[in-house]
């Protein structure tokens, strides 16, 4: 069965629009490549509540519809709406004459943001931020307190059948300063478990946040998770330049968490000089050094000068999710650095990722349907 099984023929010749289009869903088709197949009840659902919606699902395997799947040009033609992945878009805006909104399976955009579906048109196109708050800032403090207490050394140990106490000490997160280096969906939720624990909170965003209203965040977040009013932070920092950077990374942060975005002006944004400025200095004067947890993307932080830092003592630790290169080789440098650990890129996995991704698509077809603003959208000005 093809796509055009399942809609109308008004809907396969309905005029080209990019942009303006009359209020609700009418005659519109909602695509659907994913690894995984959305509820058939969820799908009933979705058409019942939108009558002028179809919705057509394609299996897609490692960034490419599977071949026994794959849509025909009148197929593509009909598209108006798209949940997908950055890394499979089509090539040619011509390709999707109807298409006026992109739901990406990601939190980040930068695998669309050269595209010419994105670059040439003025197709919406949406992240799934929200969705990697409460897994996320599980593993950045899960990494952070096995760090601490030294969970790694027992577990060899375990492994040898040994029974023998470290002879360091372990210093519990009470009181220590967490700096969240981009305060979004992660960044918020991250804040409240950290908070839980007894550390408090420094944010940092690239615009100023000094009133109580441009510290609310009204973006998807599970009930109960975040920092809607932006509450938990007790200093905050702001800023494009190196010197607000600094500003911040000098404050006393004993754990940074590298939660932003992957830009052109991201990239490489954590360099040796920036690493050098993390620790905090305890109670009896001496200094702790910093400890940095990195779950955006790896090339924000410059492998060479990480590897370095951790070798001589500057940072006392790191976690790694995201690595530059990516996939880590084997045999990499990185792999043998002091005190660090490193996982595949894993920590946004949940049982209930597809869930809260499908509710973000559902409110902004809502929004689309009342020519309502769509939820998160990604700025053509900032890339995010």
């Amino acid at each position: 069965m093809t796509a055009l099984d399942l809609v109308t023929p008004a809907a396969a010749t309905k005029p080209a629009a990019l942009s303006q289009r009359t209020l609700g869903l009418d005659n519109d088709v909602l695509l659907i490549t994913t690894p995984r197949r959305p509820a058939q009840g969820w799908i009933d659902r979705i058409e019942a509540k939108f009558p002028g919606l179809r919705v057509i699902y394609r299996e897609l395997q490692w960034g490419n519809l599977l071949a026994a799947d794959a849509l025909s040009a009148d197929d593509w033609r009909s598209v108006t709406v798209l949940l997908t992945t950055g890394s499979s878009l089509p090539k040619d805006p011509a390709e999707v004459p109807r298409l006026r909104y992109v739901q990406l399976l990601s939190a980040g955009a930068n695998l669309v943001i050269k595209e010419p579906l994105f670059t040439d048109t003025d197709i919406v196109f949406a992240t799934a931020n929200g969705v990697h708050g409460p897994q996320i800032s599980e593993w950045i403090i899960a990494t952070f307190l096995t760090f601490n207490h030294q969970i790694p050394k027992y577990l060899e140990q375990q492994k040898q059948g040994t029974w023998k106490r470290n002879d360091t000490v372990t210093e519990d997160a009470l009181t220590q300063k967490v700096g969240i280096l981009g305060y979004g969906s992660i960044g918020r939720q991250t804040a409240r478990v950290a908070t839980a624990l007894g550390m408090e909170v420094y944010a940092y965003t690239l615009h100023p946040r000094d009133t109580p209203e441009s510290r609310r965040d009204d973006g998807f977040a599970p009930p109960g998770t975040g920092d809607p009013e932006g509450i938990y932070p007790t200093k905050w920092f702001s800023g494009g330049t190196r010197a607000d950077r600094h500003a911040f990374l000098s404050s006393g942060i004993d754990l940074l968490v590298v939660a932003t975005p992957l830009t052109d002006d991201t990239t490489h944004l954590l360099g040796a000089e920036e690493l050098k400025l993390l620790g905090s200095t305890r109670d009896d004067g001496t200094r702790r050094a910093g400890f940095l947890s990195n779950i955006a993307r790896g090339p924000i932080v410059e492998t060479d000068a990480l590897i370095e830092a951790l070798d001589k003592g500057i940072l006392r630790g790191a976690a790694l999710d995201v690595t530059d290169p990516e996939p880590l080789p084997d045999g990499h440098r990185l792999w043998g650095a002091k005190n660090i650990i490193i996982t595949p890129h894993i920590s946004g996995l949940s049982t209930k990722y597809d869930e809260r991704v499908l509710a973000i698509l559902e409110d902004n077809l809502q929004r689309l349907s009342d020519g309502r603003p769509l939820a998160n959208r990604v700025s053509r000005r900032d890339g995010y």
